[in-house]
């Protein structure tokens, strides 16, 4: 049988306060103009400025791969995250540095994590006196070497500059090989490194936790917290709409349904409202059809159930060549090649 669970999320986003901070030590240092950096983001930087403003995570990623290449600095991850400003923060990070001791901070931060990147999932456990974080991306597509090493780099330096300047870690492990200026981590870190790893994961005594946070205001916290929470029930209603739309996508592709006046009727809302509520997402209902008809078609060809022909019926396509002509843009293969180099066997 043909596996019937459908991916659920749209193109992740990601805070873009982490963005701002790869926008201003380009434009601070004089690397380049507004105009260069607004170009590889597609959009205004004066669109980045709202608090709780969120972009795709591609764009994310392809601006960290310019700020590589025009300064030459495949450590600009970490140095990026040691030479931000430890005030201009976005709005977790202001609820992190106002709790009460770094162990509320550290709870937040993995509750809060999904509104700084989507893509990216953070968990917490506890291994005899270590407390362990660990990063795991939802994709391979989506572990962005700079970016991770901007994440781990602000954690750590922040965490020294408003909570304790001896904090430390005992060990990291590294999703990404060792590149040629694996040295600067250990002095970010202060023990072992690790390269190659399946995780990047972060090891510190667990007694750290109980350390109090010097600096925090109550106030701040409340007001900023309630904002927060705010923002991340948004994000989940938001997410829970797109779900919806998805479903109602896959139940409908072989059928002449699919289109945006049909699915929003079946939502009770205008073919506008169903365009604004997923722009709020950063993806286009042709994207969305897009995705799901992609992520079908995968599993299908490689499943082996069905013949290529039905497959293209299945999927909403008129005809077969149609169909390949989409199979090769979406993976750079025909469909008999694909099916011969990832066939499955049919489940019981």
């Amino acid at each position: 049988m043909v596996a019937t669970t459908e991916v659920q999320n749209p193109i992740p986003q990601v805070a873009a306060s982490s963005t701002l901070a790869v926008v201003n030590y380009l434009l601070q240092h004089e690397l380049c103009d507004s105009e260069a950096i607004e170009n590889q983001l597609g959009q205004s930087l004066e669109s980045l400025a709202r608090p709780d403003q969120r972009i795709n995570a591609e764009q994310h990623y392809r601006l960290w791969r310019f700020a590589e290449a025009i300064t030459n600095d495949p450590a600009i991850g970490l140095h990026i995250g040691q030479w931000g400003d430890p005030g201009a923060m976005g709005l977790v990070g202001h609820v992190f540095f106002n709790c009460d001791t770094l162990g509320d901070a550290v709870g937040q931060y993995v509750r809060l994590h999904r509104l700084i990147n989507e893509s990216v999932t953070l968990s917490l456990a506890q291994s005899g006196d270590l407390t362990i974080l660990s990063w795991q991306p939802d994709s391979p597509d989506h572990y962005c070497r700079l970016d991770m090493d901007r994440t781990l780099a602000a954690a750590i330096s922040r965490t020294r500059h408003f909570i304790y300047p001896g904090f430390r870690a005992e060990w990291a492990e590294l999703a990404h090989p060792r590149p040629a200026y694996a040295d600067e981590y250990s002095g970010l870190f202060g023990g072992e490194v690790r390269f190659d790893q399946p995780v990047t994961r972060v090891a510190f005594h667990a007694q750290h936790l109980a350390r109090p946070i010097p600096r925090r205001n109550p106030y701040v916290y409340s007001a900023v917290l309630k904002q927060v929470n705010t923002v991340l029930a948004r994000w989940r209603s938001q997410k829970s709409f797109s779900r919806k739309i998805r479903q109602l996508i896959s139940k409908q592709l072989s059928t002449n349904q699919v289109n945006a006046d049909n699915l929003a009727r079946q939502c009770h809302m205008s073919r506008q409202t169903l365009y604004r509520r997923l722009k709020k997402e950063g993806i286009s209902f042709h994207d969305l059809v897009e995705q799901v008809r992609k992520d079908k078609a995968l599993r299908y060809v490689a499943d082996n159930q069905y013949a290529l022909g039905e497959i293209a019926f299945l999927l909403g396509f008129s005809e077969l060549s149609a169909f390949s002509r989409a199979f090769k843009r979406w993976t750079g293969q025909a469909p008999a090649q694909y099916r011969s180099e990832h066939q499955q066997e049919p489940s019981a």
